[in-house]
């Protein structure tokens, strides 16, 4: 992908490593448009980048991604690249009594959001990337967010076959699949022993310069290129009995 002159949405992109691709795409020269359910986080980006455009959606409501895409199509119909970055990680244990009223939310929010949006803007005459943050955990799961790492599986999946699928439209659709950072993702303080989102976004742009379509960064690079046996003992040691 061209990484200036472009108008690109980003989900979830007032905070953690939706916020980190916003600032780097402004500052390459990019018209960037962020969406989230708080006007006040919005502003927040937008008092800080006065470029920035700003919508409030709740990407969980099916009616309001549709009202998203429409949008967009009136007034932004120049739009080419779409960033698949919301998400949500939760901490639990099947036998939690909470456990599958979260789970549902955690599979609307991981696989139904981003399933949806591609299908709707793959539409839009003017797209030509796709970029699905996916994670590491796809690859070796986190037993303590079990279906986190599940629906970033199903989504490093679809993202392959998306790929393909998207070919004959000169849709491009790039993976990036980060370790853990530095972000509130998960609850406050939970990855604050992580790296930062900075050195990650720096990581992720030399990558795209290279024009590659599966970017890794720190521990994912080797998650990614993991043997059937090397997961069994990594799991193993990233899930102590």
């Amino acid at each position: 992908m061209k990484l200036s002159g472009n108008k690109i949405l980003i989900t979830g992109g007032a905070s953690g490593i939706g916020l980190g691709f916003t600032e780097r795409f402004v500052k390459d020269g990019n018209t960037v448009i962020i969406c989230g359910r708080r006007a006040s986080v919005l502003q927040e980006v937008a008092d800080k980048y006065p470029s920035v455009i700003t919508r409030v959606c709740d990407l969980a409501s099916e009616t309001e991604r549709i009202a998203l895409f429409d949008w967009v199509s009136a007034e932004h119909s120049d739009l080419n690249v779409l960033v698949n970055n919301a998400g949500i990680q939760n901490w639990m244990n099947v036998t939690d009594s909470y456990f599958f009223k979260r789970a549902q939310e955690e599979i609307n929010t991981n696989i139904s959001v981003p399933i949806h949006l591609i299908s709707l803007f793959a539409g839009l005459r003017s797209l030509d990337t796709i970029i699905n943050v996916s994670s590491g955990l796809a690859f070796i799961p986190a037993a303590r967010i079990p279906v986190y790492s599940a629906t970033k599986a199903f989504f490093h999946s679809f993202s392959l076959s998306s790929r393909y699928l998207l070919k004959p439209k000169n849709i491009e659709v790039i993976e990036v699949i980060p370790p853990a950072l530095n972000t509130d993702l998960g609850g406050k303080g939970i990855h604050d022993a992580f790296p930062p989102v900075s050195d990650f976004i720096a990581g992720v742009f030399e990558q795209l310069e290279k024009g590659e379509v599966e970017i890794t960064f720190g521990p994912s690079v080797a998650m990614v290129k993991t043997t059937p046996d090397e997961m069994k003992a990594a799991f193993n040691r990233m899930n102590p009995s």
